[in-house]
């Protein structure tokens, strides 16, 4: 049965970045995740993965940005209104993060990796590595989508 019920979650670390604004979305950013001392028995064994995906709180979102129901990819206007679930906008009710990453050391409780699209401060809620059973091979995206990756794609070949 469908529940309201609060949902209390403890943060298990916090990102540690130099990156701010729009910088931080570079894939280039290298960021350390510091766990929490209880923690680090935890990370036994991630090392021998590749990639993570780090959940986190998108603690920057204002609470007024949180009732946006409809946007426009990446804001632009050329592109269609769409729910917000059919997009990757950070407004959202519950401003959750999901990024996979490049794991790049561990020490202690601290975890490096590149491409963590997360402010300075931002509460990490969990750490899940990547495997193949979260690759598909029959995915697939809507048109503005590929034109957006294209788009994206051109502007990168352009700044080498």
């Amino acid at each position: 049965m469908p529940t309201t019920e609060k949902i209390e979650l403890k943060p298990i670390g916090f990102v540690k970045t130099k990156a701010v604004g729009k910088k931080v979305r570079a894939r280039s950013n290298v960021s350390k995740i510091i766990l929490r001392q209880d923690l680090v028995e935890a990370l036994d064994g991630i090392e021998d993965f590749s990639h993570l995906f780090v959940i986190f709180w998108m603690h920057e979102i204002p609470k007024e940005e949180r009732r946006t129901m409809k946007v426009h990819p990446r804001g632009r206007r050329d592109m269609p209104l769409l729910g917000i679930f059919a997009t990757r906008t950070p407004h959202r009710p519950n401003p959750i993060g999901l990024t996979l990453v490049k794991l790049l050391k561990v020490e202690g409780n601290i975890v490096t990796v590149r491409g963590l699209d997360a402010f300075d401060g931002t509460p990490v809620f969990d750490i899940k590595p990547f495997d193949y059973g979260d690759m598909v091979e029959d995915a697939r995206a809507p048109e503005w989508w590929m034109r957006l990756e294209k788009e994206k794609s051109e502007k990168h070949k352009v700044s080498k």
